[in-house]
């Protein structure tokens, strides 16, 4: 990704949530954590409630060398219902990172602006490696899936004539010490998908231009 590209992409961000705090919790008997957070982002105070998925796989730490992976053989799995992103490597799940998103986190993409995480297949488009939000990889959003889903809402008058279809989407960490945003379940992002940075650095070494992403509800 170009300098000028990651610029564009960090001052689309709205201000990084700051002074979050978990007002309460409980499990809903259902697999989920019902949460109540508040944090402030620039100058409003957020009050937020918060439905996370109880998640039993998340991490699977077995042992894999970047460096020996056949990374053409690695498909990254997006679910948003889940709140995760899962590396499957030769059909085997071999990682399973916590992740959160736009803020209405089930809602499809329509167009720029709702702050919503497309879903479909994509690929990766470019890496950054010194992105604001520790590690950057770029989708190939809008692909030709998305300008034909873009164009029916259009034509079915279910988004504005003006509207445009957006771009900048990818899959990145978080800014330094935010990683609790990740864990609570907080989602804050215009529309990519963030884990936290420790995670982020790994799945950065497994990735290479081109690896296939399904993003899903």
């Amino acid at each position: 990704m170009s300098p000028k590209t990651e610029k564009k992409i960090e001052s689309e961000e709205l201000p990084a949530p700051r002074n979050i705090k978990v007002l309460s919790e409980r499990n809903d008997g259902k697999g989920n954590i019902i949460r109540i957070v508040q944090y402030d982002q620039g100058a409003a105070k957020i009050k937020e409630t918060l439905i996370v998925p109880i998640n039993q796989n998340v991490g699977l730490h077995a042992l894999i060398n970047p460096d020996t992976l056949d990374k053409d053989s690695v498909l990254l799995i997006v679910n948003k219902s889940k709140f995760t992103l899962e590396v499957v490597y030769r059909r085997k799940i071999v990682r399973s990172y916590k992740a959160v998103f736009g803020p209405h986190p089930l809602e499809n993409k329509k167009m720029s602006g709702d702050r919503c995480t497309p879903e479909g297949w994509f690929r990766i488009q470019n890496k950054n490696p010194n992105s604001k939000y520790t590690r950057f990889m770029l989708l190939d959003y809008p692909n030709d899936s998305s300008v034909a889903n873009f164009n029916s809402l259009k034509t079915n008058g279910k988004i504005p004539k003006s509207a445009k279809i957006g771009g900048d989407v990818g899959i990145h960490g978080i800014w330094k010490g935010g990683d609790d945003m990740i864990e609570m379940g907080v989602c804050w992002t215009d529309g990519c998908v963030a884990l936290k940075n420790k995670d982020i650095e790994e799945l950065y070494k497994f990735t290479s231009i081109g690896t296939r992403v399904l993003i899903k509800k």
